[in-house]
């Protein structure tokens, strides 16, 4: 009986291994997971609304085992052997694999010369690291945030609503500055600003350090900022070790081929840890870290091991929730020539991105709840059909964009 095993139980990981049996495989499924928890979403760890003690799992703890599942949690894979197709776990099972998916994701940037094992400085990657921060978040407590990207943003967000000072230090001229368009930046600085959040860009750190029970954040001017917490929040960086041991090719992540296929047979990647050439932006080889991502490149990984040779098709997505705003990306924006302005109404609008021969190649989207979302679906829907759509359709608010569609 064939056996497949999947290294990685996060988002991609778990969707893998379901979306195998949904397709038809009879054979062994092994799941693994470093963390001792099921497989869970991570979105909710840095949203207002969630209860950090509370994770939202992906599925319930039955249904690994009635899909005859094997989860094997809090254990961690060392090495793999293509050749004797072999993955040896930390406890020191070895397990034989017919196929192998590696979804080993992505682990949180650290910061240069900070102390690794101190409690008052912290990223956000675990469920373990969102509960910490909780607890930090309180009133009268002070969160100093570096890095103005999504996870830090959304956390400062989070933490002004349950009371806590925060302060948000960003090395470049301003927040978000890869991938969301500065119209949109100025927008959530200022909402965060109006919510009592102090943000400074183009600030640069000497040193990080925990002092006394606090944070301590020296800055190149001198200035010292103390925080009860620091939340490093400076990106992350692909989970490759295991496989640059086993010999595989390596190129801003685990480099696969549109079929989500590596370099040595019958191994797949997908999700945060690899990097694919996407066929909409001329095989441009791209790393992406994003939920749906995780999700969609989990049950192609599933059919592509069943030998179904599914490309990678799908339009890149992204969005984030930052008090009662959402912003909504589809699309990768790098490249665009111009931008044209649709307005929505309450404060929603949407930037639509085209490239020098007026391809639509990206829409960025915000406002309140999901006002935006309906036709970021549809320009998502335009960009995959590689449309080149009459700017003025776009920016004029009485032309569907599905009308554009159809056409």
């Amino acid at each position: 009986m064939a056996h497949f095993v999947i290294l990685g139980a996060g988002e991609c990981g778990a969707r893998a291994a379901f979306a195998l049996r949904e397709k038809g495989f009879d054979g062994e499924i092994t799941l693994v997971g470093a963390e001792p928890l099921h497989p869970y979403e991570r979105p909710p760890l840095s949203k207002a609304g969630s209860d950090a003690s509370d994770p939202k799992f992906i599925v319930a703890a039955e249904k690994y085992a009635e899909n005859r599942i094997r989860l094997l949690t809090g254990l961690e894979a060392t090495d793999f052997d293509p050749a004797s197709r072999t993955v040896t776990l930390s406890n020191g099972t070895a397990l034989l694999y017919d196929k192998l998916l590696l979804a080993t994701g992505a682990a949180a940037r650290s910061f240069p010369g900070a102390p690794e094992d101190s409690p008052h400085i912290r990223a956000l990657r675990t469920h373990d690291d969102a509960a910490a921060l909780r607890e930090a978040m309180k009133p009268g407590r002070h969160i100093a945030i570096i890095g103005g990207g999504f996870i830090g943003l959304e956390l400062a967000a989070t933490a002004r609503l349950l009371g806590a000072k925060v302060t948000v230090i960003e090395g470049l001229e301003r927040v978000l500055k890869r991938g969301v368009p500065e119209a949109i930046a100025h927008l959530l600085t200022e909402r965060h600003r109006a919510e009592g959040v102090d943000i400074r860009c183009g600030v640069s750190i000497e040193a990080l350090t925990a002092e006394g029970g606090r944070a301590r954040i020296r800055l190149s001017s001198g200035e010292v900022i103390e925080a009860d917490l620091a939340l490093v929040g400076i990106g992350a960086r692909p989970n490759v070790e295991i496989a640059q041991r086993a010999g595989l090719t390596i190129e801003n992540g685990i480099a696969v081929d549109t079929y989500l296929r590596t370099s040595a047979p019958d191994v797949f990647a997908a999700g945060d840890c690899c990097s694919f050439p996407l066929p909409i932006y001329g095989d441009r080889r791209v790393r992406l870290e994003s939920w749906r991502s995780a999700q969609e490149q989990g049950t192609l990984a599933a059919a592509n091991m069943l030998g179904l040779d599914e490309a990678v098709s799908s339009v890149p997505w992204f969005w984030s929730d930052q008090y009662d705003m959402t912003l909504q990306i589809a699309g990768l924006a790098e490249g665009a020539a111009t931008h044209y302005r649709r307005d929505l109404g309450a404060g929603a609008f949407i930037l639509f991105h085209l490239d020098a021969d007026g391809r639509l190649i990206a829409a960025s989207g915000i406002g309140p709840g999901n006002a935006v979302a309906r036709d970021i679906r549809l320009a998502e829907m335009l960009i995959a059909a590689r449309a080149h759509p009459a700017p003025s359709a776009l920016t004029a608010v009485d032309v569907k964009l599905k009308s554009l569609l159809a056409a």
